[in-house]
């Protein structure tokens, strides 16, 4: 595990994870014809604080955190670094002080209320423009509590995020259901994202795929990645 390995051990792991990560990346940019590559965001959840400062190192710029009193806490811990910060994980309304402290862009704003707790929480830090994106549910089916505005609630949450001050709408997210096909699930999230951006030019974030579906992503034409287990390998042990 990561604690029984050395500093100059642990980096020349997370260097061959992060190159292998890339080059996944780029066969697959090849393999669907794409000039551009996604943006690389590395979830760094469960893993400490010295792995983000290693990652630095290695030329990784954007993280991704899921619970906001671990994101929080190594936000502060790293402030000197050039990071960018993506919360996305389901986010509470009464967390929305805490966390747009340090988030760059909010992956996961599927209500209603949260517009508001965030509206408020950014006006109050005097943020003009903190980037959100709307997560899609992309499984009508799936039980309540899993995350996500059906794509039919999303043309009005995205006019809410638009018409609140401190706030700007970036883009949709979107986890693949399980037992899905994740190449027809981020063809419907595209779908979603172009009617998105035909009302708002800018909303141009694409943030779909991880360790398991990544290439599904690339060919759909996701921007943005969430990779932590193929990066950071397992969590660590905790006790």
């Amino acid at each position: 595990m990561a604690e029984h390995i050395g500093n100059g051990g642990r980096r020349a792991e997370l260097a061959a994870n992060l190159t292998r990560v890339r080059e996944r990346i780029r066969a697959a940019c090849e393999a669907a014809g794409r000039a551009d590559e996604p943006e690389l965001i590395v979830v760094t959840k469960f893993h400490p604080a010295s792995d983000v400062r290693l990652l630095a190192e290695l030329g990784v710029t954007d993280v991704g955190e899921n619970r906001d009193q671990e994101a929080s806490a190594k936000a502060a811990e790293l402030a000197d670094l050039p990071l960018t910060w993506h919360f996305i994980g389901q986010l509470q309304t009464n967390k929305a002080k805490s966390v747009v402290r340090y988030a760059d862009v909010i992956h996961s704003i599927d209500r209603s209320s949260l517009v508001g707790a965030l509206g408020k929480a950014a006006a109050a830090a005097g943020l003009q423009d903190l980037a959100c994106l709307v997560q899609v549910n992309l499984d009508p089916e799936a039980a309540p509590g899993r995350g996500g505005a059906l794509p039919a609630e999303v043309p009005a949450l995205s006019q809410l995020i638009d018409d609140t001050p401190g706030l700007k709408i970036a883009g949709v997210m979107a986890v693949a259901p399980l037992g899905a096909d994740p190449a027809a699930a981020f063809r419907r999230l595209m779908a979603v994202s172009a009617g998105m951006r035909a009302r708002f030019s800018a909303a141009t974030m694409v943030s779909a795929g991880m360790s398991q579906d990544l290439e599904a992503a690339v060919a759909a034409g996701a921007t943005h990645l969430r990779i932590g287990t193929d990066v950071l390998g397992a969590r660590p042990a905790v006790g």
